[in-house]
């Protein structure tokens, strides 16, 4: 059947069901969403936020269709840029680009973040990571969220740009924090978009003159690369669309590894068993060595399994907006151009009928031989997919794994009794009232 013929044949988009979504969906939104497709299969509307009718695509044949076969369908740039307002907040960064544009940009990064090139990245992660981690025993308790936010912003900044620790990556972060969550005495949208310009102001500030020292003196970070580079015109980027790339890439580069890594600690906490086979592990490929190389972190597969079921049951960015571009069909039913779409990461994470007693942790899901994500191609989508995959996901994995076996080597966590733990899903999820522990040294 030709696409003319679908498009005459397929239900209207009123057809579309719709979801009305419960109060408390922030807190449940996996399950809501799974409940939803178990109830309308995989495509549904709902509500998110003040937006009232966005398109929902729910599982692994809906990833495909967005994310790969039917891509050119679909805008990152009115998804991420309407929607979340991610244009406004840092600019217009990799994250909200389109089509040649930015496979163009993408194409000077990607250098930078292949796996091999994270073997310069992991002297200075594993520095990163025993200094801040040596602080949290001078606490009570700590909240490692927060910490696993300093952390990572940390590595982001000083292995991306060459920020320097210490006061200067601390002004970054405090900057971005700004943008990311805006003070509490801003009632006015008036009153934001002034608080967005002054910010982004300071920010450009600090980076401008970052950027003539790169022209003078290139390195070898995605910073060097992105002051440098020459488009087929021999013409260099602003500094207005280096610094948006900067943004993106310190917000991208750290948002997902901050949420990723204190769920894991979290569910590891909450199953010893498992935690004491990731140990074994360490100790069959690390031995006496303090600190793991880039093939000792590739040889972490029982910490690897564990990794992925943290980012399918916590998934750091719910769902993919996008701004759909050209009328489709879509198991039936017809979206036609100007409509707000959301593949749901967080949603096809969820279904049973993929991954089995989705609510439990269960890491053997992705080794030999079940591998449930491999049966289901698109069905682990937490660092999206196709030729848009989050390009840091090297980056990511590299870190969480580095840290994450740095801390359950040489400290002990006790969760805090009488918390309430749940994950809260907005534009991105973040543990509704922190994660609490204990840490000592071993």
């Amino acid at each position: 059947m030709s696409q003319i013929d679908q498009l005459d044949q397929a239900l209207p988009y009123e057809a579309i069901p719709y979801v009305q979504m419960p109060e408390d969906y922030q807190l449940r939104l996996g399950e809501v969403l799974a409940d939803a497709y178990a109830q309308h299969g995989p495509i549904f509307r709902a509500a998110f936020f003040d937006m009232q009718d966005i398109v929902y695509m729910v599982g692994p044949e809906a990833n495909r269709f967005v994310m790969v076969s039917n891509r050119q369908k679909f805008s990152n740039y009115v998804g991420w840029g309407t929607i979340f307002s991610v244009v406004d907040m840092f600019g217009r960064g990799l994250l909200s680009m389109d089509g040649a544009e930015h496979d163009q940009q993408r194409k000077v990064m990607n250098p930078a973040f292949t796996v091999s090139y994270m073997d310069r990245y992991l002297p200075l992660m594993n520095r990163v990571i025993r200094e801040q981690v040596a602080t949290w025993t001078e606490r009570p308790e700590v909240n490692i969220y927060d910490e696993a936010r300093k952390l990572t912003f940390a590595v982001a900044a000083e292995a991306l740009t060459s920020l320097k620790a210490g006061h200067e990556v601390d002004r970054f972060r405090e900057l971005y924090m700004s943008l990311l969550e805006a003070p509490a005495t801003i009632t006015t949208q008036e009153e934001f978009l002034e608080h967005l310009k002054r910010t982004n102001y300071e920010i450009a500030q600090l980076l401008e003159p970052k950027i003539e020292e790169r022209r003078q003196h290139p390195g070898d970070d995605v910073f060097s690369l992105l002051v440098n580079a020459r488009d087929a015109q021999g013409n260099a980027m602003s500094n207005e669309q280096i610094i948006a790339h900067v943004n993106i890439l310190l917000i991208a580069g750290h948002e997902t590894s901050t949420s990723l890594s204190a769920w894991l600690l979290y569910l590891l906490n909450q199953h010893p068993d498992y935690t004491q086979r990731i140990l074994v592990e360490q100790e069959q490929i690390l031995g006496q060595k303090a600190d793991p190389g880039l093939d000792d972190v590739k040889r972490m597969k029982v910490l690897e399994n564990a990794l992925s079921e943290a980012e399918r049951m916590y998934a750091p960015v719910p769902n993919g907006p996008r701004g759909v571009t050209e009328d489709f069909v879509f198991n039936g039913y017809r979206v036609p151009a100007g409509s707000f779409l959301f593949y749901s990461i967080i949603g096809s994470h969820m279904l049973p009928n993929i991954f089995k007693d989705p609510t439990k942790f269960d890491p053997d899901r992705f080794a030999a031989p079940r591998e449930e994500h491999k049966k289901n191609p698109y069905a682990l989508v937490g660092f999206g997919g196709g030729p848009r995959i989050c390009i840091g996901i090297n980056f990511a994995q590299v870190e969480i794994k580095a840290m994450v076996s740095h801390i359950l080597r040489n400290y002990k966590l006790e969760l805090v009794p009488d918390q309430h733990i749940a994950q809260m899903y907005g534009v991105t999820g973040q543990p509704q009232n922190g994660i609490y522990m204990h840490v000592s040294k071993q």
